[in-house]
């Protein structure tokens, strides 16, 4: 498994809801910051951008980057144990 990072801009109609509901369904996970999420998976980059796709609208942004082998934070939503494990 690997881990993702997940950055996204909802811009109009702004249904958090939707998303935070998908993105949590990849069972772990993380909320770094208000916008950036953490998600353990099987799946691909691709895969969880399309997954993600159907609970946003067109004009919304997104990024999935799969994480690196360095990574520092400050001031984060996500505790540090949960970081250091899965980063």
């Amino acid at each position: 498994m690997a881990c993702y990072i997940v950055s996204y801009d909802l811009r109009n109609d702004r249904d958090y809801k939707a998303l935070y509901e998908a993105l949590e369904e990849y069972g772990t996970w993380a909320r770094i910051t208000e916008s950036t999420w953490a998600v353990v998976t099987d799946e691909s980059a691709e895969e969880i951008r399309d997954y993600l796709l159907e609970v946003m609208d067109a004009d919304d942004r997104l990024l999935v980057v799969k994480s690196g082998v360095s990574a520092a934070w400050s001031n984060v939503r996500a505790s540090s144990k949960w970081l250091r494990k899965h980063l």
